[in-house]
């Protein structure tokens, strides 16, 4: 099978094998896989991967032991717990020691026309949702898990710092519970792409000496976490979407000042991504910035890494 790989460097493998069917797997066959900006760290010595890249993606099942399954339209969550452990055995596969990540850590991945992960990892994807659409779930998923772990009222300020890919998100998920979210960053072009139910969007260099209820930073960087750090009332909550290499001194004392709570926010539930993409129907398909076939992966890999890219998809057909 034909399939993008990591070792080294970036190549297009014609020569790789589809995966083994094994027990409580799935074959699939991936109909679209998407580019994220993990992707494009991997490629840099990130996690220190080498295989077949990809976690975003939306598959028909080929093969797997449950024959219900054959046929069907799926996503499927990307961390394959061990099943035997405490957080397992909780329902937290995401924090498993001995997880495997599709595409991250210990498994190949889905930019390639063949994948697999256990049978218990797969979702059915609504006839309502496209491919384009579904593709998403990982990253909007990423989003919902801020809703798992802190309530998020009505009349709540929230702010949302980093105009990229997942910061949009973040803003709409967010929207759905909050009349009052802002999306702030330094590209009017994405600023105005991110204008959906009600999110308000404005240039960080045009802020002033704003605050909110929830700030969330999804800049990537240590400046974007000093700044959303200063924008949190007395007792409002810090969402960390970041991370980042930069070691370098950070000051937390306004942390401890103004009683701070701050949240670490990494995977969250495939339910709950694709429940919000069929209810609420976000306009995902802004975010597609092209589409390339896999054969021309390499060429896609070099777009995704442009300044400002946004969503980057790969068709297997």
């Amino acid at each position: 099978m034909l399939a993008l790989k990591y070792s080294e460097s970036l190549s297009l493998d014609i020569k790789s094998i589809p995966p083994e069917l094994s027990s409580g797997t799935a074959l699939l066959k991936v109909i679209k896989s998407g580019i994220c900006k993990t992707d494009t760290e991997i490629i840099k010595g990130y996690m220190g991967f080498e295989g077949i890249l990809g976690h975003e993606f939306v598959a028909i099942v080929e093969d797997c032991e449950d024959k219900s399954w054959v046929g069907k339209r799926v996503v499927g969550e990307i961390n394959a717990g061990c099943g035997e452990c405490v957080d397992c055995k909780k329902g937290l596969q995401r924090h498993c020691s001995n997880r495997t990540v599709l595409g991250i850590y210990s498994h190949d991945g889905c930019m390639a026309e063949y994948t697999k992960l256990p049978i218990e990892n797969l979702l059915e994807v609504p006839v309502s949702v496209t491919d384009d659409d579904a593709v998403f779930t990982e990253p909007l998923s990423a989003a919902c898990e801020i809703l798992e772990q802190t309530e998020i009222n009505k009349d709540d300020e929230c702010i949302v710092l980093g105009d990229g890919k997942l910061g949009i998100l973040i803003a709409w998920v967010l929207s759905t519970q909050s009349d009052n979210v802002t999306l702030m960053g330094h590209h009017q072009k994405k600023m105005d792409l991110a204008a959906w139910n009600g999110v308000k969007t404005t240039l960080s260099e045009k802020a002033g000496n704003v605050k909110a209820d929830i700030v969330v930073d999804a800049t990537g960087s240590k400046i974007g976490l000093t700044q959303a750090i200063n924008m949190c009332k007395p007792r409002g909550r810090l969402i960390l979407k970041s991370t980042f290499a930069d070691q370098s001194e950070l000051d937390l004392s306004p942390v401890v000042i103004n009683e701070i709570t701050i949240i670490g926010s990494r995977c969250g539930r495939f339910e709950d991504g694709l429940k919000l993409i069929e209810e609420y129907k976000p306009p995902l398909k802004r975010l597609v910035e092209a589409s390339y076939p896999l054969v021309e992966g390499l060429e896609a890999f070099e777009h995704a890494q442009r300044k400002g890219a946004l969503k980057i998809l790969l068709s297997m057909g």
